[in-house]
């Protein structure tokens, strides 16, 4: 049987996210413009970016019974992803405070993952064979890393392509990078797991350096208005950002890009132009607001990529 389609290990939280001036302090009440409740947490996210940018997506995770849990089923339903997902009757599914400056779209957050926290190596196992059937795995660091290293075991021993989206960054063993055919930090989860500031394109290449020294197969650092660098043993290429508009709202763009990334690796895409894939929808992702709402559909990207092409 070939390997088809996008397999996603993650979580799912409920966001709530509030627009104002600024943060407030401690003991401070402020007024806030806006306030919204969506779908979010960064595999289901991720799940949803991939759907949208044309794969057939399998997610894997763990929610509770209550209303955030029909809101996650809800969305999965709606975008076509098949959910292999425990439900648990005394945990509740997890909530993320988002507050967004109101004038630039920054954004600052807070994940409580709930049931999502006891996600193991054994409810990985459950779904193994989505993981083995897929083109493309994919997971990052808001389940516990123990789950997450073992989705990659499974995904690296069936051949299937793996990313490792290190988000939110913590210190990970080294064991697990030789697992990764491509790493997918931020310049600060890049800065956190190397230990080199990554403030501009030359740090992002040292920094990519040590994953490759790590045992990844290649370095894919987000450097976010500055594009996404692809680094390699053989190569170390700078893809530009795509500007589609105004920026709203940055919070999702990376699980734009993430999601769409593997989305095109899925399909078929060599490297390089799957980053300027995923570049192109992680673009059109600012401009919007909220997180999952904000991911774009396939024919947005590909008609950003036309009108992008030089001449």
């Amino acid at each position: 049987m070939s390997k088809s389609g996008v397999a996603i290990l993650g979580i799912f939280v409920a966001d709530l996210a509030f627009r104002a001036g600024r943060m407030p302090g401690i003991g401070e009440t402020i007024s806030g413009s806006g306030f919204k409740l969506g779908p979010g947490g960064k595999g289901s996210n991720q799940s949803v970016a991939a759907a949208r940018a044309g794969a057939a997506v399998t997610f894997v995770s763990r929610i509770g019974k209550d209303d955030f849990g029909r809101i996650a089923l809800a969305t999965w339903k709606a975008e076509g992803i098949t959910a292999r997902v425990a439900e648990s009757a005394d945990e509740p599914t997890g909530a993320a405070f988002i507050y967004v400056n109101e004038k630039n779209g920054e954004n600052a957050i807070i994940v409580v993952p709930g049931a999502a926290a006891g996600i193991s190596p054994a409810d990985v196992e459950a779904a193994e064979d989505a993981i083995r059937n897929a083109a493309v795995f994919v997971t990052q660091l808001e389940q516990p890393v123990a789950a997450a290293k073992r989705g990659l075991e499974i995904g690296r021993a069936a051949g299937v392509t793996t990313i490792f989206n290190p988000a939110p960054a913590e210190p990970v063993e080294d064991d697990i990078f030789p697992l990764c055919d491509y790493v997918t930090p931020n310049e600060h989860e890049a800065a956190t797991l190397t230990g080199i500031a990554v403030t501009n394109v030359d740090e992002a290449r040292r920094a990519g350096d040590i994953f490759l020294s790590k045992g990844a197969g290649a370095a894919l650092i987000t450097l976010g208005e500055k594009g996404a660098l692809l680094h390699t043993k053989d190569r170390s290429i700078l893809v530009p950002a795509f500007d589609a508009g105004m920026v709203v709202e940055t919070a999702g763009a990376g699980d734009a890009f993430n999601g769409a990334f593997a989305a095109a690796l899925a399909r078929g895409l060599e490297a390089e132009a799957a980053v300027r894939f995923a570049c192109a929808a992680a673009g059109i992702s600012v401009t919007r607001h909220g997180t999952a709402p904000s991911m774009p559909r396939l024919a947005e990207i590909e008609a950003l990529l036309e009108k992008s092409k030089p001449g």
